[in-house]
C-alpha cells in the first residue's frame, strides 16, 4: 500500500467506508467507527498499527493473515465488518456520545436486516455507550438483537494498550468456539 500523506488522510475526514455484509453471517464484526487511514483506502482497519487482521488470523477465524484489501474474502468464511458510527476521525474519542447512540440505534436495524448469528463488537466503552449497558464487559452479552447473539471484544487499536495481540487473539478464539459450536461442528478440525 502506498504512503498517505498528512493531507490525504486529513482529507478523508467524515468519509464512510463500505460495510462487508451478506445476510446470515456467523459473526459481523463491528469497529467503533472508521479510522482516517481507513477512509483514505475504503478498506476497514487499515491503519498499518491496527490489530484487527493478525488476531483475526492468530484466533482462527482466517487461515491466513489478510490484509485490509482482502476484506472481501471474508465473506467467504462467513464474516463480516460494519461500524457503530459511519464517519470517520483521527480518533474514536472525537465521537460524540449521541452520534455513538444513534450508531447503535442504526446497527441494531442492520443487524435485524441481516440476522448474523453474533454481533462481535470491538470495543467496550463505544458497546457501553451506543447500547446503553454501562455495566458491560469485554465477553458475551446477555443482550440479543432479535436471534443474534452479541459478543464485546477488546478494541484491535495500537492505542489499546491494555490487550496485546496474544489476549485479544484469546478472546477472538473463544468467541469462534462459541460461533463454532453454534453452527454444529464444534467437533470440527481447526
Amino acid at each position: 500500500m502506498a504512503r498517505l500523506t498528512p493531507e490525504e488522510l486529513l482529507a478523508a475526514r467524515d468519509r464512510l467506508v463500505p460495510d462487508v455484509l451478506a445476510d446470515g453471517l456467523s459473526v459481523l464484526f463491528c469497529g467503533i467507527n472508521p479510522g482516517l487511514m481507513s477512509a483514505a483506502t475504503g478498506h476497514h482497519f487499515a491503519r498499518p498499527g491496527n490489530r484487527f487482521w493478525p488476531v483475526l488470523h492468530r484466533s482462527g477465524f482466517t487461515p491466513r493473515q489478510l490484509k485490509p484489501s482482502e476484506q472481501q474474502e471474508l465473506l467467504a468464511y462467513g464474516l463480516g465488518i460494519t461500524n457503530v458510527a459511519a464517519r470517520a476521525s483521527a480518533r474514536a474519542d472525537e465521537l460524540s456520545d449521541a452520534e455513538l447512540r444513534e450508531g447503535g440505534r442504526l446497527l441494531a436495524a442492520k443487524v435485524e436486516r441481516l440476522r448474523p448469528r453474533w454481533l462481535a463488537v470491538a470495543g467496550v466503552t463505544a458497546y457501553r455507550t451506543a447500547f446503553h449497558e454501562r455495566a458491560a464487559v469485554v465477553g458475551p452479552q446477555q443482550r440479543t438483537i432479535g436471534d443474534t447473539r452479541i459478543w464485546v471484544l477488546p478494541n484491535p487499536s495500537g492505542l489499546n494498550a491494555h490487550w496485546s495481540v496474544a489476549t485479544m487473539a484469546e478472546e477472538f478464539a473463544r468467541l469462534r468456539a462459541a460461533a463454532r459450536d453454534e453452527d454444529g461442528d464444534g467437533d470440527a478440525e481447526d
